[in-house]
């Protein structure tokens, strides 16, 4: 009997391939768009969570994410010190600057200021030049998606200068960093040198980093500081999850996407319900023989549900393979795009969407051939 299912699934090419065009059309709208959206909400988040090292982080209590924030008092830093369980602390700057190059050309850049001495908060990852570089005189490191996008088509060169309020800046090394949510160039430096390109203002840190002594837990040190100090403190995985929640809950960005996945999920089941009833209603001829020749409901709805698990698997292949088609090219093609990829969490998410919509359109052709007589075969 699975044998004639399948027969009777691929008799019609044209319908077969429509059924299964359907269902990967609708795998491709609902993963693609879950995959976007995961990845600009995280990239609201990259700038901070690219700080590799097990940190807390301390900060005003009004702020709201790391961009809107209230510089603290350089003797914020001591104060942190001060708490037990702390084993270290340093100032970290997050803010932005304008950058301007030879040609006169000036770009608004994320500006990343790093510890002095320690180095806390510098990029994982250096593609040319050294990390030891960024202690010389006006030495910064430039993110290469950044330097691209202020000399398109040139090659890497170090030691270029740029102007930073007023002072020069010389490009030391690149490094690979996690695209941020803004498409502009990411900049690290020595804090001392961080405050010197920014405007002026009469306190400049943005935040206090501290690693935590091995006895004591990350948690308690961060309740410690949160009722001993005026400041707000929280560990690193808590800040990242922090600034992505501003942003599901005060942008549009959820409510944008989740409206394209819903019609993803609509279009894919109207389009396979449709044409697999269809595919059914067609071929009540068929199933009438069958029930004629003593084969039981249980058999024809088994049949059925085995010609809509082979429209699944194979349209939610298709579809799978056209998102991360999708997914590799704009990587190599839109520098903008960077970083985007189809999480294994979403492919599962989808197949249970599938798995859904699939168990939908059986339900809705097994009524057809369960109410069948079997002397539908022999009418004229």
């Amino acid at each position: 009997m699975n044998w004639v299912a399948w027969k009777m699934l691929n008799g019609d090419p044209i319908k077969y391939l429509g059924t299964v065009f359907g269902v990967a059309f609708g795998v491709l709208l609902i993963a693609q768009q879950c995959s976007i959206f995961v990845g600009i909400i995280s990239r609201t988040a990259n700038p901070v969570a690219d700080v590799r090292e097990n940190i807390l982080w301390a900060m005003d209590p009004y702020s709201q994410n790391a961009d809107e924030i209230k510089p603290l008092s350089d003797s914020d830093v001591f104060r942190i010190r001060g708490i037990e369980g702390i084993d270290w602390a340093v100032k970290f700057f997050k803010g932005t600057a304008r950058a301007k190059i030879e040609s006169g050309m000036f770009k608004q850049v994320i500006m990343m200021g790093i510890d002095d001495h320690s180095l806390v908060g510098a990029p994982a990852k250096i593609i040319h030049g050294t990390l030891a570089d960024l202690r010389r005189p006006d030495a910064i490191i430039m993110d290469e998606a950044g330097y691209r996008l202020l000399w398109p088509g040139e090659p890497i060169k170090l030691n270029r200068v740029l102007e930073m309020n007023d002072h020069r800046a010389i490009i030391v090394a690149i490094c690979d960093a996690a695209a941020p949510f803004q498409t502009f160039p990411i900049v690290y430096t020595r804090y001392s040198q961080a405050v010197q390109f920014v405007a002026s203002e009469r306190q400049q840190l943005s935040f206090v980093v501290a690693g935590v002594k091995p006895d004591h837990a990350v948690a308690d040190v961060c309740r410690a500081i949160n009722t001993t100090t005026d400041m707000r403190a929280m560990g690193h995985a808590d800040f990242v999850w922090f600034i992505i929640q501003y942003y599901l809950k005060y942008t549009g960005i959820p409510v944008n996407f989740g409206i394209t996945i819903a019609l993803g999920f609509i279009v894919g089941t109207a389009i396979t319900g449709q044409t697999f009833y269809l595919f059914t209603v067609e071929n009540l001829k068929q199933f009438g023989a069958l029930k004629a020749m003593g084969v039981t409901n249980w058999r024809l709805v088994g049949m059925i549900l085995l010609q809509a698990a082979i429209v699944g698997v194979v349209g939610f292949g298709l579809g799978m393979g056209m998102t991360a088609a999708f997914f590799e090219v704009t990587n190599r093609a839109l520098p903008d795009l960077r970083g985007l990829h189809l999480p294994w969490q979403i492919a599962a998410g989808t197949g249970v969407a599938v798995t859904g919509i699939i168990t939908l359109t059986a339900i809705v052709s097994m009524r057809k051939v369960l109410l069948l007589e079997p002397a539908v075969v022999f009418r004229g």
